[in-house]
């Protein structure tokens, strides 16, 4: 790991890396994860996707501008989600990532899910990276299933479920109690022989506005775990409250608070729209640099 530090100390890059579907990807400048939502009711881009046609499109889209991952999720975490049977959520998911696998055999596909088996098969299918909205507490084999499967694993924190999260909004420090949880699950990933463990604090899950804020604050800190971290900002609620806008509206406050995750050493963007953050990235990258 090696640290950059620029402009007068205010921006800095962190140089991890990853080791993704047989190709080793560096965290400087920050890599680009491009959503590709195969559910009818995420909160900005669910059933837009209807086709195997449209997937294709946007994953050709995704990675024509930048994306160094295609993050295929089945199941919307949005707050208040439908719950979504293991079947269903197969069903979604594997048809997707074959088709991309099979068309886009050079690119990295993550397969978010939480449950242990729809990973398993996720892997199986092409896939070559987990993201656990559930951080593991979903499925009591899913670190073990990670372990054996040798794959990168993107750790989030979510307390609760999508269902009842934004009951759980109770810190005695936000950012001090997501970092002391973290730090136990790091330690068993890494017991187990996990050796790419990538953070994310959880923007938006089980977190007010403001406790979202204060982590991009101090997301620096999370540094503490010798891991990547991740930030998954993309036309949040935390944007549009604060903006008063809607998702559909809400670019121009992603990217703020893209280069403000990147400015505090954010090492991957998880995002709608991959072209805006990559260019984010690359100057954000040469601020640090100058």
């Amino acid at each position: 790991m090696e640290f950059e530090i620029g402009a007068q100390d205010r921006v800095f890059t962190v140089n991890y890396s990853i080791n993704a579907g047989g190709k080793l990807f560096h965290t400087a400048p920050a890599l680009v994860m491009g959503i590709v939502n195969v559910t009818p009711d995420s909160f900005f881009d669910g059933g837009r996707l209807k086709a195997e046609s449209d997937v294709l499109q946007l994953a050709e889209k995704h990675l024509n501008e930048g994306a160094f991952c295609l993050d295929i999720g089945a199941y919307s975490t949005r707050p208040g989600a439908a719950e979504v049977t293991p079947e269903e959520e197969l069903n979604r998911l594997l048809p997707a990532v074959e088709s991309v696998a099979r068309h886009f055999p050079e690119a990295v596909i993550s397969v978010d899910t939480f449950r242990a088996a729809a990973a398993r098969a996720g892997i199986e299918a092409g896939a070559h990276m987990i993201n656990d909205v559930r951080g593991g507490d979903a499925d009591p084999f899913m670190f073990e299933t990670v372990a054996d499967l040798k794959v990168p694993y993107v750790l989030m924190h979510m307390p609760g479920t999508p269902q009842t999260m934004q009951n759980n909004t109770r810190y005695n420090d936000v950012t001090r109690d997501i970092l002391k949880q973290m730090a136990v699950k790091v330690s068993q990933l890494k017991a187990l022989g996990v050796n790419d463990v990538i953070v994310d604090p959880g923007f938006g899950f089980g977190k007010t506005p403001a406790q979202n804020l204060k982590l991009i604050r101090e997301l620096d800190r999370f540094h503490i775990l010798d891991c990547p971290v991740l930030a998954g900002v993309s036309r949040k609620s935390t944007i549009q409250k604060t903006l008063h806008v809607t998702a559909d509206e809400a670019l121009n406050g992603t990217t703020i608070l893209n280069t403000a995750a990147l400015m505090n050493g954010a090492g991957i963007l998880r995002v709608h729209d991959v072209k805006q953050a990559a260019e984010c990235a690359e100057m954000v990258y040469q601020l640090s640099q100058s």
